[in-house]
């Protein structure tokens, strides 16, 4: 029976009252639930599917879903990267007419594994590494575009694997606030929230068996404040460069790039030593992206774009074409697109295409070591295929699995080194 109640969305999807509304998130019926890995929530959180997209769902107050999907469509509106915040729907009602919370929709990101799913088999201090690397980015990003969190966490944090690395995606919003430019006495205010909650959530899995016993949990606090403070160093600190050596002007510009930040202007000034006193303006980061997408037309990740340029680029000089949009058209109906079409229907849930095809071309490149010779990307694919992807369990949205399995998933294996 359709129920009363008001939605705000900002996709338009009718299907959206078809969900049973008059019911607390808690009380849903199977049929209407997705099996994903779920982090820890002071909230009730369900995923739903309509048609093709899975919906995450959570129980919260008005104000606070208000506040949350305001803010996620503002940091939707400058690319940064979370997830996407859908409706929020109030003013439901049990079958007896008492109030229910109101719930904030917002989209699943696909490919994403919370923390605690990474963990779930004992992680290796390598792949704990990549993680605190790609929170670190992602607090740094944040900071740079003067969004204060709140409540930085692993549990708010979403990860999707990038060549070998992971991205970090904000989930939980609703304490954070969106200004101008944050203060120092704010980045560390939120730096010191993280310490302290990731220090938290490392005890946690300690306890549970499921942190490595190389791995000390302050540690691992300290070592995404380090990462944070390196980082931001690096993007911000003032350079003094003499006269007659700009070219560390352009260097600073490269290892910027390198690192995945765009520069839009280069502030410069005459100090009394007769030196440049020298500060880029860093406004973004996906400089690697940006330049696949406007060649290629494919959205990947920051890490996965780099991989695939280098193999964009490798393939232009090979095949001496002068022209760059030529070339990296032929790349992609060549080499790009016919690699992902070879994967059986069946396969294609376990990698998105970009993070398929780069553990394609370092598979290839590990059989052509062990060779002594290439051994050439057609019998890679099938090596990969078969030895490999078949191995992997899925990462995209899936129906059918228990519920309970899902919250317990294994790690991914990995490709043999």
């Amino acid at each position: 029976m359709l129920v009363p109640v008001r939605i705000t969305s900002a996709l338009v999807d009718p299907a959206l009252l078809d969900l049973p509304w008059s019911k607390p998130l808690e009380e849903w019926p199977a049929d209407h639930l997705v099996a994903l890995p779920q982090g820890i929530s002071r909230h009730i959180v369900r995923f739903v599917r309509l048609a093709n997209t899975v919906y995450a769902v959570k129980e919260t107050g008005e104000r606070v879903a208000e506040r949350e999907y305001d803010l996620l469509r503002a940091l939707e509106r400058i690319d940064f990267p979370s997830v996407q915040a859908v409706a929020i729907v109030a003013d439901r009602q049990d079958d007896n007419g008492e109030p229910l919370d109101p719930v904030l929709i917002t989209k699943h990101l696909q490919f994403s594994l919370p923390y605690r799913a990474l963990f779930s088999h004992t992680l290796r201090p390598e792949t704990m590494t990549r993680l605190l690397d790609a929170l670190a980015a992602l607090i740094v990003r944040m900071h740079l575009t003067g969004f204060f969190w709140g409540d930085c966490s692993l549990s708010n944090t979403l990860f999707r694997r990038d060549a070998g690395a992971f991205a970090a995606y904000l989930v939980d919003a609703e304490t954070g606030a969106l200004r101008n430019q944050l203060s120092n006495g704010q980045r560390s205010e939120d730096i010191e929230i993280a310490r302290v909650n990731i220090f938290g959530e490392a005890l946690d899995l300690q306890a549970a068996g499921l942190l490595h016993e190389a791995i000390d949990p302050e540690q691992v606090a300290d070592q995404v404040v380090e990462r944070y403070e390196r980082l931001w160093h690096e993007i911000t600190y003032e350079q003094q460069v003499e006269r007659d050596d700009r070219h560390d002007i352009e260097g600073r510009i490269r290892r910027l790039n390198e690192m995945g930040f765009d520069v839009a202007e280069v502030a410069m000034s005459l100090v009394d030593n007769g030196r440049y006193l020298v500060r880029p303006k860093v406004v973004d980061a996906g400089y690697h992206s940006r330049r696949l997408l406007r060649l290629t037309g494919l959205d990947a990740e920051e890490n996965q774009a780099r991989r695939l340029l280098n193999d964009l680029d490798t393939y232009r000089a090979e095949s001496d074409l002068s022209d760059e949009q030529q070339s990296a058209h032929r790349w992609l109906t060549e080499v790009f697109e016919p690699v992902v079409r070879a994967v059986p229907a069946h396969l294609r849930r376990k990698l998105e295409p970009a993070e398929l095809f780069v553990q394609i071309i370092e598979h290839r490149w590990r059989l052509s070591e062990e060779a002594g010779r290439d051994v050439g990307l057609a019998p890679a694919v099938q090596s990969f295929m078969a030895d490999v992807l078949v191995h992997r369990p899925d990462e995209q949205a899936v129906l059918g699995v228990p519920i309970q399995a899902a919250q317990n998933p294994v790690e991914p294996a990995q490709p043999r080194s």
